[in-house]
């Protein structure tokens, strides 16, 4: 079953347009790329056909694996965060799942290096990102994210898309001078949202706000179960 069948584009595009005025806009977010990234980009594409109709809930939704799409207004609060300058600043994803966050990304015009841990949600993100021609904007890595992916460092920006007991430290060393690393950090159940910042005079943090994700696994987060 191809994902949406039954329903139209006009209505979905109506669906993303809600979206962006209810949950992104009235709670604050301004940042004009964001707003017209997530207005653009179809989020049904990147849930199961049982799913779609609910896709631009105020809520993540399982993709699998024991994985979720983050809800949209966590997109558009990280994506907004990461503050991205210049043309094509170029961003490391730690976590693709689904792939939408990369998608709204590369749409703002960001070009993406995501790593994903799980080579099912890998290969089925690489097919959805072809599929909407956003490969050539964003390709998607098999691995560790949080190693990084040094061989192209530096990043302009960094996120992370799990709940990490800590900083990575090898994606500090990867963020550019300038460039924004933003990762929910904290307890297993509940996380904050930290912004890092690497300035002339070294890192400063914000905190914005406490949040939930899925426990990030790797060298750097949550042991394996």
């Amino acid at each position: 079953m191809v994902v949406g069948e039954g329903r139209g584009r006009m209505a979905f595009e109506r669906e993303r347009d809600d979206m962006v005025s209810r949950q992104l806009e009235a709670r604050g977010i301004r940042d004009a790329r964001v707003l017209d990234a997530m207005r653009q980009v179809p989020r049904h594409r990147f849930v199961t056909s049982e799913l779609a109709e609910h896709a631009h809930d105020d809520t993540p939704l399982p993709i699998g694996e024991r994985q979720t799409i983050s809800q949209p207004y966590m997109v558009a609060l990280m994506s907004e965060a990461l503050d991205l300058h210049g043309e094509a600043p170029r961003v490391l994803e730690v976590g693709t799942g689904s792939g939408y966050q990369a998608a709204v990304l590369a749409t703002m015009g960001a070009s993406v290096l995501t790593i994903e841990r799980i080579p099912a949600l890998a290969s089925r993100a690489r097919a959805v990102l072809a599929d909407l021609e956003l490969d050539e904007r964003v390709r998607v890595l098999d691995g560790d994210g949080t190693l990084g992916w040094p061989d192209e460092a530096p990043y302009d920006g960094i996120v992370i898309t799990a709940g990490a007991p800590q900083i990575p430290r090898p994606l500090l060393a990867q963020l550019a001078l300038g460039g924004s690393l933003v990762l929910p950090m904290g307890e297993q159940d509940v996380q904050t949202l930290v912004r890092l910042r690497r300035g002339p005079q070294g890192l400063v943090e914000d905190y914005l706000g406490e949040c939930r994700f899925v426990k990030l696994r790797g060298a750097y987060g949550w042991s394996e179960p």
